[in-house]
């Protein structure tokens, strides 16, 4: 669904996609594991029971917006323990996508990947899509500064460091509320419908452009009507 006709927008030269349960569909449940990952570091780190571990885990992304700034910032944790246990994880749900991997290459414009992950994640999640050889640059947590999305202040970090014209510039996201400061900013955006309840946050701003439950789909459309 277009909130807005592709021939009332400029011309597009740069593409930021988010990573996870963006540019692989959420059914592949990674970020199930992920999430079960961090309860366990948690529950073991803080001395709690699962239950409790979880409670901590959603306070802090509420709060914080991912649990690792919470656990920082709280607990002066050192990030790169948690990041690496928590992307531990089986890709073995996501296949290659051929569909996918056209659609980018018919795309006209640079692409980036813009994650609240860490590279080592993103790169073994294109390296399954088959998608890696698109994107120049993965602008993940640590390269933020482990400033997360959507903290507005790191949107202007990416357009800087890239040197992105944010008019000339669509953000892909499944998280709804992430897209809100790269509106404020200028940028197009594309929400990627989501079922859950954190993706559905903001779901209904006007800062959401366009809305899509599926991306290749969309992407064929946009490349077809330019």
């Amino acid at each position: 669904m277009n909130k807005n006709s592709n021939s009332a927008e400029p011309q597009i030269d740069a593409w930021v996609f988010d990573l996870d349960n963006t540019l692989y569909p959420a059914s592949c449940k990674l970020f199930t594991q992920i999430d079960d990952r961090m309860r366990e570091f948690i529950a073991d780190l803080l001395g709690l029971e699962q239950d409790e571990a979880y409670k901590v885990q959603k306070k802090f992304f509420r709060e914080y917006g991912t649990t690792l700034r919470g656990l920082m910032d709280v607990h002066g944790l050192p990030p790169e323990e948690f990041l690496n246990y928590v992307h531990e994880i089986d890709l073995s749900p996501v296949d290659a996508n051929p569909a996918l991997n056209r659609a980018l290459d018919a795309l006209p414009g640079r692409k980036i990947i813009f994650t609240n992950a860490d590279i080592g994640h993103a790169d073994r999640v294109m390296e399954r899509l088959g998608i890696g050889h698109h994107f120049e640059a993965v602008f993940d947590i640590v390269a933020a500064d482990y400033v997360p999305k959507p903290n507005p202040d790191i949107y202007q970090v990416l357009l800087d460091r890239y040197e992105l014209d944010p008019k000339k510039s669509v953000m892909v996201e499944d998280i709804a509320r992430n897209l809100e400061p790269a509106a404020d900013l200028g940028m197009t955006t594309v929400w990627i419908k989501s079922d859950s309840h954190f993706g559905n946050w903001g779901a209904d701003g006007d800062y959401i452009h366009h809305i899509t439950e599926d991306l290749v789909d969309w992407l064929e459309s946009w490349a077809n009507g330019k």
